[in-house]
């Protein structure tokens, strides 16, 4: 458990918070409500060294840690998830696979310009239909010479779609074993012949990111693009989730506490009935509940990734955290909508973005429901 923040922990997580109160907070507003890409932000994410946090200097990394990486979330989140998830995206689920599983040389091919964020990248596991129940994959790889031929679909993929985006990883049948499924996971090159991208969603929430269905007739790439092991790769993703669900968590939480942030200083200043309306007991005590659900889910992914850098087990603790917080996200934005009360309901204000922003944490990444399944299951139960 991280009892106190270190001296290095604690110094990226006061550069973020300014970052995020100095460069994203004055222009995130104008770009939220056009539903635009945020590309002067990545860049400046990028040289910031954010996107590169937890990896290895030798690839262009910045030699921390996944906690450093939960860290800059939190604080991101605190003003906008939609440039949170931008970043948690790229790096847990677009090169955190290739770290993890890659060949040294696929490694040095994607990763330098990954973690400086000149490039962004994606995985597309979700297909049309598909939802919670991940191991119902259509999509297919065939071997044909020294090329992989792909044929299929996937849904809600996140930079996948960007001017910047380099390589998306996505998970394929690649054959049948013992009758079962034999899924792969494979690197496409954007852009590349067979592979398209359909128009950005429309979306409720998250407005700034970039999310797409993605689409492959006869897509050719080499053998070579195989990631990890043939018929690894749902596994392989299930151990890269586990990890993600704690940078969700930390996102969570990030916007649970801007709901505190924008709360307190809006009771403050708004009067009614002759006072300010923090001298009433119903906000005071609405206030205070939203602060003990974040303080309560702040600890539960400080624990998850406290096991996860000690080499313990941790997805039940990631299931945990994930949950906790996603909830504690979901009730904040509500309970911070009406202590705003009318102004609650307008684009102007913040907690109107952070409302329509929380819904899909408890959704992204593993439903809610998933989560309770899980941590169930580590308990014996069902």
């Amino acid at each position: 458990m991280f009892e106190e923040l270190s001296e290095e922990h604690a110094a990226l997580r006061a550069t973020v918070e300014e970052f995020a109160r100095k460069e994203v907070a004055p222009v995130i507003a104008d770009l939220y409500e056009h539903g635009t890409f945020p590309y002067s932000l990545v860049a400046k994410m990028g040289a910031m060294g954010l996107f590169g946090l937890p990896f290895p200097e030798e690839y262009g990394g910045m030699g921390g840690d996944y906690f450093a990486l939960c860290l800059a979330l939190e604080e991101l989140a605190r003003v906008d998830s939609s440039v949170a998830i931008t970043l948690e995206d790229s790096v847990s689920l677009g090169a955190m696979p290739i770290f993890r599983f890659g060949t040294e040389e696929q490694k040095r091919r994607w990763l330098p310009e990954l973690c400086t964020g000149q490039r962004l990248g994606a995985f597309g596991l979700t297909e049309p239909g598909g939802g919670s129940d991940a191991g119902a994959t259509r999509t297919t790889a065939r071997c044909d010479g020294d090329e992989w031929v792909i044929n299929g679909s996937k849904a809600f993929i996140t930079n996948s779609g960007t001017d910047i985006t380099s390589v998306v990883t996505v998970t394929a049948i690649t054959g049948v074993s013992g009758g079962r499924k034999e899924i792969s996971t494979i690197m496409v090159p954007a852009q590349h012949p067979g592979f398209t991208v359909s128009a950005s969603y429309s979306k409720v929430g998250w407005r700034c990111s970039d999310t797409r269905g993605l689409f492959f007739d006869d897509c050719r790439v080499p053998l070579g693009n195989l990631l990890g092991e043939r018929g690894r790769g749902y596994a392989q993703f299930l151990s890269i989730l586990d990890e993600g669900r704690i940078a969700i968590a930390a996102l969570s939480v990030g916007l649970a506490q801007g709901c505190i942030d924008e709360c307190v200083s809006y009771a403050r200043q708004r009067r009614a009935f002759g006072h300010a309306i923090g001298s009433y007991q119903a906000i005071q005590f609405k206030i205070a509940d939203m602060e003990a659900r974040a303080h309560a889910a702040r600890l539960t992914y400080y624990h998850a990734a406290a096991r996860m850098l000690r080499g313990e087990p941790f997805k039940k603790e990631a299931a945990i955290a994930k949950l906790v917080s996603s909830n504690a996200a979901m009730d904040n934005a509500r309970d911070a909508t009406q202590v705003f009360g009318g102004y609650g309901f307008m684009n102007e204000y913040p907690v109107g973005r952070f409302y329509r922003d929380a819904k899909v944490l408890e959704i992204g990444e593993g439903t809610s429901e998933v989560q309770r399944m899980l941590i169930a299951r580590h308990l014996g139960v069902g």
